[in-house]
Formats: structure tokens, sequence, C-alpha cells
């Protein structure tokens, strides 16, 4: 039996090793070898990143990280980030350092206060600055502190909104500070073991945040940066950061005429009619397979009682992201979810269990509040829609109407070419309703579904929504990115919270279970990150214009004419480029505009009937008859083909 004094880590080979509480992952290295000593960054506890200077209180899976491990970027990146804060203070010394950033997998930042914008000569001078400081080869030293000494520490070195940062951390937590060469910062670590094992950084971009997110707040500038092992690594990063430049759905949307913003409505989309045929084209297919899986489609009011969301507890717990107003001296809120508005329906007549499961789906406009600094094109929005449904039914049903929703989501995101798809299973939040006694009935029945179905999956502590646990869906687009869409979650309270009931076999009342489905999730962000995962070059089905006409002189603009109006007639999108323009740059243009299908129109297809197909590709199919093309690109809009 392991003594508490005594600790057994479990090394990857299989292998355990035992030592005392309060030995170091630095420790552990020395002992295994001088040369893993001397290149480990890091180490990994039971999943978690762990600082090499930092006392294990517990045994487990445990591993060394080193500088040719994936994991050494969060630890080199969030070194880095110490380095940038310490070259903007050695630039201007005045400067005041608030916090950095949570996530190091891609990235680093750190907020300052500082009179101005800073600009692309600044960075320039930063990253110069930084490199001096890599050269110095300064060791990264963990310090534990009490809070009154720590507050003292910053106040002597005029770090003022650090002493107001001490304030939110927990009475109760360990407070540490990192130190290399002369800087000293308050941090939660984990970092690299010295400034050298950063091989390769770059600054990204600046701009202004409000403290805390605040807007109410003071702007501080915020510097954003990447930092990497190698150069080779940061070479990737560039060209990858390039590609997703090219499909950035913002550049996109313009260029393709799908979208736009507007100050009169901010963070809220305007749809354009082709932005607006890709909408509501995503909407179609989602009725259909709400069809085929008989969901049954409501509409809802958008503004409705405050007293609904405080039966509901959005009002307790969601109320900092929600709109308000006030109608004939009564407090009303907008709509930010469905499920409230589907338990009135459900309550409306009595049911009984012959009736259930009810299905119902709903697409209302929906309106959340975004801070401003966190709202981003498509993908964070205030105004939107979701695919949303709602099923009450048995708890004898759960299992049954779990796979079902997790079988549809896994087709739709086949036919969208998402076919690297993690499944998380998201756990009880901190701030959360119910019991625990609930939580645990909960979590066990989606837990069972997807050991029913064989799925794999991870558990996800602490990510479930204040009401439920719930299946989550990671998918990856073309560009290696980890998007979060779908959702299934399951609910033993708002039907608790609104007394819903129906007749059970028995006559007596008995309490339904609630399931919330979403698919593709908001339907504006889904659509943001299909246009990044196919650079706008939509599938057939969803192409606003799936072919575009093209004559090769103004003599053949009325053959032209009749080729497009055919077209039409057997249900393909097309239109006519009759303009007294070059027929190179006519389809140099459609190739742009990501059009699927260039028909090009002269003599010899005039006198045969036919088109000579260009794909936007590039590649040219010949001459053919109109009634194939016709054929064609019907057909693979009717079986939603990613085909050309």
């Amino acid at each position: 039996m392991q003594s508490p004094s005594r600790i057994v880590l479990t090394l990857p080979d299989g292998s355990a090793r035992e030592c005392e509480a309060g030995t170091t992952a630095l420790d552990i290295a020395a002992a295994i070898g001088p040369r893993l000593a001397k290149d480990a960054v890091g180490a990994e506890l039971n999943g978690r990143l762990v600082d090499l200077r930092q006392p294990l209180d517990a045994g487990g899976d445990f591993r060394i990280i080193t500088t040719r491990d994936e994991a050494a970027g969060s630890f080199i990146r969030h070194s880095a980030e110490h380095v940038l804060a310490d070259a903007v203070k050695r630039l201007w010394p005045e400067v005041e350092i608030d916090v950095g950033r949570r996530d190091h997998s891609e990235k680093f930042q750190y907020d300052f206060r500082f009179p101005r914008p800073f600009t692309s000569e600044d960075l320039e001078l930063i990253e110069a600055k930084m490199r001096e400081i890599l050269r110095e080869d300064s060791v990264f030293e963990r310090v534990e502190i009490d809070r009154e000494a720590a507050a003292g520490v910053f106040a002597a070195m005029g770090e003022t909104l650090k002493v107001e940062r001490l304030k939110d951390i927990p009475v109760g937590d360990e407070i540490t500070l990192y130190r290399h060469g002369g800087f000293t910062d308050l941090c939660r670590g984990p970092h690299a073991q010295r400034a050298s094992q950063i091989k390769a950084i770059k600054l990204l971009e600046a701009s202004g945040v409000y403290w805390k997110g605040d807007e109410s707040s003071e702007m501080l500038q915020r510097i954003y940066g990447t930092a990497f092992a190698s150069q080779d690594e940061l070479d990737r990063f560039a060209e990858n950061l390039e590609l997703a430049r090219q499909r950035d759905h913002r550049r996109l949307g313009t260029e393709l005429d799908l979208f736009s913003f507007n100050e009169h409505a901010p963070a809220s989309p305007f749809f354009h009619p082709k932005g607006a045929f890709v909408y509501n084209a995503l909407i179609d297919y989602v009725r259909e397979r709400n069809r085929d899986n008989e969901y049954l489609e409501v509409v809802t009011p958008q503004i409705l009682d405050v007293e609904l969301w405080r039966t509901s507890g959005h009002y307790d717990n969601y109320r900092e992201a929600m709109y308000f107003a006030e109608v004939d001296e009564r407090q009303f809120a907008v709509k930010p979810m469905n499920c409230p508005t589907h338990c009135l329906i459900y309550a409306s007549s009595l049911r009984s269990y012959r009736d259930l499961p009810i299905r119902y789906a709903d697409f209302g406009r929906l309106h959340r509040y975004e801070r401003s600094g966190v709202t981003s094109g498509l993908a964070r929005v205030r105004s939107f829609a979701q695919d949303d449904a709602h099923v009450f039914c048995t708890s004898e049903q759960v299992e049954a109407e779990v796979l079902k929703a997790v079988a549809s989501i896994q087709e739709i995101y086949e036919t969208f070419d998402f076919s690297d798809v993690l499944i998380e299973l998201s756990t009880r939040p901190e701030k959360r309703l119910g019991t625990d006694e609930l939580w645990d009935r909960a979590e066990a029945a989606l837990a069972a579904a997807l050991r029913t179905a064989g799925i794999d999956y991870e558990i996800k502590d602490g990510d479930g929504a204040f009401y439920g646990p719930k299946i989550d869906f990671q998918i990856k687009d073309a560009l290696g990115r980890q998007w979060q869409l779908g959702t299934v979650q399951l609910d033993y309270h708002l039907p608790q919270r609104f007394e819903l009931s129906y007749i059970g076999v028995d006559g007596s009342e008995h309490r339904p279970v609630m399931i919330h489905r979403a698919m593709l999730g908001s339907v504006e962000r889904f659509m943001g990150i299909l246009i990044e995962h196919t650079g706008g070059a939509f599938p057939v089905w969803l192409a606003p214009i799936q072919a575009l006409v093209l004559p090769v002189s103004e003599k053949f603009a009325a053959y032209g004419t009749e080729v497009r109006d055919r077209l039409c007639r057997a249900g393909v999108r097309c239109e006519l480029d009759d303009r007294n323009e070059k027929l190179g740059y006519r389809i140099r243009e459609a190739q742009v505009r990501k059009t699927p299908y260039m028909l090009v129109v002269g003599e010899r297809e005039q006198e045969a009937g036919a088109v000579a197909v260009r794909l936007r590709s590039g590649e040219d199919l010949g001459a053919q008859p109109v009634r194939e093309v016709a054929t064609r690109i019907v057909d693979l809009s009717a079986g939603r083909s990613r085909a050309l």
C-alpha cells in the first residue's frame, strides 16, 4: 500500500518509480539520466501538464516532456510569453503588465497598460529584444509565496494591475511567482527550464482590449505571438497561418458577396442573397434530417417575461449574456435559448406515455450578449439561429433517443466531409442546478448510451451545461483546426422546474426527461467554419451559382441566353456573363468566385447544341450536350455529393 509520504509514478514503458511526496519532476528526470534532465522542458502527470520544479503530491501516469515532444510547445510558448513581457519592460520601463494567455497550444499573448497602440515598428523592436533575452539563457525559477508578500513585491515594482489580479485568486489557492533574469511575474506556470529551449519566436499582431474584458474599464494593449522548439516548426506554423488567412471566412464572405457587418447592429451578420441561399440550404438540409427522425418543427416568441427565465434557471446562471427590455411596466428578456419555450408547448396539453417521445425542432432567432472583444466574424455573434431541438421522453427511452441523435449528427458531418470527429462527455460544472444524485444519473445514462453504440469518447470534466451533462462533437477542418459543433445534452432539471408530467401506464403522473440536441450548432458559426473548410468552394448542392454561361463573343450571346434558360428550367442555378470583357478574364473571375461550372459557348457549341465545360478546379471536360450537363448538376445536387 502506498504511504502518504511516498508516491508511485507509472512511466510510459509501464515501469513504476517510487519517490518521496514533494519530489519534483526535474528530480525524477535527473534520476533517470542526465541527458533527459538537460532536454526536459516539463512533465505530464495524469494528463495534466506539470512544471519541472513543482513538488509532486500524487502518484499516477507520469512522463517527462522534452523539446522533441509535441506537448513541449505549451511550455515553450508560455515561457516566451514571459520573455515578451520582459522585453517590453526593458524597452519601456514605465509600462505596467496585466496577464497572459491560458491556452498556449498555438499562441501566447500579454496585455499592457501602454499609452498608445503598438505599431509594427514596435513589434520589430520587441522581437529583437526578445532574441537578446533568449541569448542570455536565463533559468526559469518557480517561487511559492504568500499573498501579503506577493502584494508587497508588485506594489514595490509599481505593478498595480498585478496587485489587483492577486485579489482574484481564491483564498487558500497556492500563489507562485516565476523569475528569469531580472524579470518577475505572478504566474501558475508551467514553464520551460531555461530560455535557450525557445528556439524560434514570432510576434503576430497587436490590438486593444478592455481590462478584464469589461467595456466600461480602461483600454489595454495586447500583443500576440508564437514560439517553437525549432525554426522548422515556426516555418510550418507560418505556412498554415497563410493558408488560414486565404481561407478566412471574413475575407471570403466579402469576396464572394455572402455577408457583411454594420455598426448599426454590432456583431450581427447581414446575409446577402448568395449568403442567404447557403444559410437557408443548410437549414433545409437539417429540416430533412428532422423529418426523417420525426421531429416536429415549432415557432416560438423571441421576447418573453423574465419570470420564465427565473423558472428555467437562466436568469441566475446566464443573465450576463442576456438582453432585457421593459414593456407595459413588465420585465422581459430576449430569448437566448429555445428550451424554456419548448417546455411551455409541452405543458400546454395533458400528455400520456403513448405520446412520448415528443420531439420539437426550432430555428428561431436567438440573441446573446457577447463582449465586443470576443466577437469574431460568424464564429461568435450576438444574433444567430441554432438547429435546435428538444426531446421529451421517458427514462426508458433516453438511450435510444440519444443514440438516434448521435447517429444523425455523425451522418451530417460525413456529408460535409468532417471525417475526423472527437466525441467528448462533458460532466457537471461548478455552477449548476440540482442534486449530485440527478447528475450521477444523467452522466451515467450518457456514458451507457455511448458504450452501447461502441463509440470511443473522452471525459471533459466540468464542461457540462448548468442543467445537465452533454455529449460534445469536436471536428477537424481541412487545416487540422478543431471546432466544437454538435451537442446532445441530458436534462432532468428543466422538466422538474417547469413541473412537466405525463400519465404513465399505471395511471399516475411521471416526470419526463428532456434531451437538448443541436447538430450544426449555431448556423452562423457552422457556415463560417464551412467556408474556411472548403475555402469558399462549396459543394455543388450548396453553391449559390452552380453554373455560369460564358459566350465567346457578343455574336453568341443569344445562344448563351438560351443555354442559361434551359439549365434554369432543369433546376440548375445558372447565370449568364455576356459582358464585353475578354473570355480569359471572365473565366478567371468565375474561378475566383468559386463557380463550380463554367460553360463556354461559341460557334461549334452552338451548332452542336452543346457547351464546353470547365470546372473551377481548372479541369477541361470538353464539349457536352446541354441536357447531360443539366442532368449531371441536378444529380450531384440531389445526392448532396462533394464531387464536381
